[in-house]
């Protein structure tokens, strides 16, 4: 199983492909009018965003946006097998939202089916079958450009669940989708917390943490109260070199959270003065976290987040760089999901829900 592409509702299509290209750099690769619908395609490496926005009431996005802010509908994956995968679901009761469909191309076929997942969360399941030149997109009969996977591609994304769900969603995506548990955390602060378990499937590189409030003053709380439920928090964009990333980036506009001094005091306190193998300064200015096992650090795992992206402070990204090194003659690269650094991502994030919460009262007075 890999990721395919990523759906987003939002309220204006186009300007929001604007946005993609102004600020994250990716590429308008394709359209299409449905009539009740206005859908936009985007890329960079391999990562592929639709964006859909309604033109009449009868769009399904219409309903979404009814009940949550712009935000992730679908997160689509590649699997194989896909009839026997559709009888398995059939059978575990997953409901179909829109059934099996294909597509024949020159050299091959894609074929396709949408189900409900978490709480509305949907997951289209496409199989390609034989050699297409190309990356085609279900509901896209024209070949979409394909580009070279070293740019960019999805780390992870990440689900927020309401409370006392996650056990109950950890099984749903293991029975249901195959997936498997890995890491769990259990992050607090003297604010608040979060609980997270981190699922990843076997057969592919998807990884899905899925988080639930462990307070309810919980920075989880608050996105679950302003989704009016449980989605997408954010996606994780892996690339091979984060400080030029986050340099070309920044330049366009895009702000991300703040980190204070003391974490890359403490972090150079941390690596103890083994070999220097990180330029701190560039870390510090550029506000990115860096996290790594003591056995191992030269497989380092750096890591930013975006402001949220969207009209509601839900959504945002995060991009990730996965240092590669050489032990023993075996090739390692960072796991993990940035451990050392929950508690000051968590904190970060705070303080942006303290801003807001300060705002809101200032603008009351």
């Amino acid at each position: 199983m890999e990721f395919n592409h990523i759906h987003f509702y939002v309220q204006d299509a186009k300007r929001t492909r604007d946005w993609f290209i102004q600020n994250l750099g990716f590429q308008g690769i394709g359209s299409r009018n449905l009539g009740h619908t206005q859908t936009e395609i985007v890329c960079q490496g391999s990562v592929y965003f639709l964006l859909s926005s309604p033109l009449t009431i009868e769009s399904p996005v219409t309903e979404f946006l009814q009940f949550h802010p712009s935000g992730v509908a679908d997160v689509a994956f590649e699997v194989k097998d896909l009839e026997l995968r559709l009888e398995h679901l059939i059978k575990q009761g997953v409901r179909l939202i829109y059934p099996l469909k294909s597509h024949d191309y020159l050299g091959g076929q894609l074929k396709w089916l949408t189900i409900e997942g978490w709480q509305g969360l949907r997951h289209t399941l496409i199989e390609q079958i034989g050699t297409i030149l190309g990356k085609p997109i279900p509901g896209f009969p024209d070949i979409i450009p394909r580009y070279s996977p070293d740019i960019l591609n999805i780390d992870h994304v990440v689900l927020n669940v309401e409370s006392g769900d996650l056990k109950t969603a950890i099984s749903w995506y293991q029975n249901n989708l195959g997936f498997q548990p890995k890491q769990s955390f259990d992050i607090q602060t003297e604010r608040s917390g979060l609980q997270s378990q981190v699922m990843v499937h076997s057969q592919g590189q998807v990884q899905l943490p899925i988080n639930e409030p462990a307070s309810k003053n919980s920075q989880i709380q608050e996105f679950l109260d302003i989704n009016r439920g449980s989605g997408i928090q954010h996606i994780a964009l892996k690339t091979l070199d984060l400080v030029q990333q986050v340099n070309h980036v920044k330049l366009r506009g895009l702000s991300f959270l703040t980190v204070p001094d003391e974490y890359y005091l403490e972090l150079q306190k941390r690596w103890n003065h083994q070999p220097l193998l990180v330029n701190w300064e560039a870390l510090k200015v550029n506000q990115i976290l860096a996290d790594w096992e003591p056995s191992n650090p030269e497989a380092m795992l750096l890591q930013i987040f975006t402001q949220p992206i969207f009209e509601q402070p839900t959504f945002f990204f995060e991009f990730i760089e996965r240092k590669i090194c050489t032990i023993q003659g075996q090739i390692r690269q960072a796991q993990g999901f940035g451990e050392g650094n929950f508690r000051a991502l968590f904190e970060a994030i705070e303080r942006e829900q303290i801003k807001r919460a300060n705002q809101t009262y200032s603008n009351r007075e």
